[in-house]
């Protein structure tokens, strides 16, 4: 059998960003909450912000390193497996990649190590400052590589001149029609991820009776995080479909599993699609809701999958079943915020073993929401790889065979495998480990504005030490 080298290098791309999306997700959210968490220590100089604040910047500084290096190879991939592409966008993703580089990742460098170790070392203020740079750092290089990715998605600003994209409007390029929306829905995703781990994880602690006090702060923060967060990315969510129904009416169509134009069309909760005979099998829908959702009408119009040929349709069912998905854990993540706000009657959130136990599991949902609207994203793309404009086929390194693809498409797993069981180690012993000890006195809830770091106390020791915690 022969290997197709455009299916592999398909799944090889889609393998990395799915290995790097998981990381740079919660590391945006996590980033804010260690700079508020330094801010409210400086302010109040209360133990318990430190601590929180210490224990979580461990947790960062893992999976921070685990987004680098699982994110050097997507660019690497740009030459190796989409040559034709490289060359003929280099023009626009040279120079924006080259931004993100220059603004973002420098700016992370040079503050991440005052974050990480200059504990006890600089003054309180500047440690504060670092934070908030890492912080706007993570933001800032998210905004470089949605706006590429964005640009791929619906290109502007640019005119196909013998096979190479030539800028003509950088303001069109860069804040083209999908970006504000696409921006704002992923900067969301990455406060409900960093929420609901930090939720989750604060759940186990008061499950198991550990520093209650610093845990019951983190768990009330993230509670009322969320239960204004969840709702919005929901409406967020909303104009951004509307935006995709305008600029790629074949994705919509593909997500609502609708085969033709068609108003008063029903919202499909479970359909099975088949793309040879460009029907569903079977459906069970909600009429008209889908045209209320989509055009806030019940006899508006959506459009069909067959509209376009064959050769232009997404695979309709992974995109279907994708974003269904997505939306349903969307909802999940609502349910548990609103869980959270009535329990808070009686202060019962913080001892309903239940409700603590559901925080555990939810820890994982965002993650599997975001994959799950990548693949809606980048699978109801296809075939184009900058659409209406270019396909996968005309981006691929011409040269490369099957053999090759399938090849380093294997390496990668086998390595990304290694870098996952190695940073998963290394998390669960700085959560087994824990924060910390509390103060061994209640009296004592004063810390010295420049507090020891983990490094001077011994977690083994610290406990039998007054005064220091």
């Amino acid at each position: 059998m022969e290997l197709d080298p455009l299916l592999l290098s398909r799944l090889q791309f889609a393998f990395v960003v799915a290995f790097h999306a998981i990381f740079p997700v919660f590391t945006i959210g996590l980033a804010s909450y260690i700079a508020l968490l330094n801010g409210l220590f400086f302010k109040t100089d209360n133990p318990a912000w430190d601590r929180l604040a210490l224990f979580w910047t461990k947790v960062f500084a893992v999976v921070f390193g685990m987004g680098v290096v699982s994110g050097i190879v997507m660019s690497f991939q740009f030459g190796t497996n989409w040559s034709n592409f490289s060359q003929a966008a280099s023009n626009f993703l040279g120079p924006v990649l080259s931004y993100e580089v220059v603004t973002a990742f420098f700016l992370e460098a040079a503050f991440l190590g005052v974050l990480l170790f200059g504990r006890g070392k600089v003054p309180q203020g500047v440690h504060l400052f670092a934070a908030i740079m890492v912080a706007i750092g993570t933001f800032i290089s998210s905004f470089w590589i949605l706006s590429a990715n964005s640009w791929m998605q619906t290109p502007a600003g640019v005119e196909l001149i013998e096979g190479r994209f030539h800028v003509t409007d950088w303001s069109e390029a860069i804040f083209n029609p999908s970006f504000p929306y696409r921006f704002a829905h992923m900067v969301l995703a990455s406060f409900l991820t960093g929420g609901f781990v930090v939720a989750g994880v604060s759940a186990w602690y008061l499950l198991i009776g550990r520093d209650r006090e610093a845990n019951r702060k983190a768990l009330s923060m993230c509670l009322w995080l969320l239960l204004v967060l969840a709702p919005t990315q929901a409406v967020v969510g909303d104009f951004h479909g509307l935006n995709t129904l305008e600029h790629q009416p074949t994705k919509v169509a593909a997500m609502e599993g609708n085969w033709e134009r068609s108003s008063n069309t029903p919202l499909l909760l479970f359909a099975w699609p088949d793309q040879e005979a460009q029907e569903n099998r079977f459906e069970i829908g909600i009429p008209g809701l889908a045209s209320l959702i989509l055009t806030h009408h019940v006899e508006g119009e959506v459009p069909g999958v067959s509209e376009v040929p064959p050769e232009e349709q997404p695979p309709v069912w992974i995109v279907f079943w994708s974003f269904r998905i997505m939306v349903a854990l969307g909802f999940a993540m609502i349910g548990a915020a609103l869980a959270g706000l009535w329990l808070r009657r009686g202060g019962r959130v913080y001892e309903h073993r239940g409700f603590l136990q559901l925080m555990r599991v939810m820890t994982i949902t965002p993650f599997i929401a975001v994959l799950a609207g990548w693949v809606v994203t980048e699978t109801g793309r296809a075939p184009w790889v900058v659409y209406g404009l270019m396909s996968h086929a005309e981006a691929l390194t011409p040269s490369l065979t099957g053999g090759m693809a399938l090849f380093t498409l294997v390496g990668y797993m086998a390595v990304y495998a290694v870098v996952f069981l190695c940073g998963v180690y290394y998390l669960t012993r700085v959560v087994r480990q824990g924060m910390l000890p509390e103060p061994a006195h209640d009296d004592e809830v004063h810390r010295p504005k420049r507090p020891l770091s983990a490094a001077h106390v011994p977690f083994e020791d610290a406990s039998s030490q007054p005064g220091r915690s």
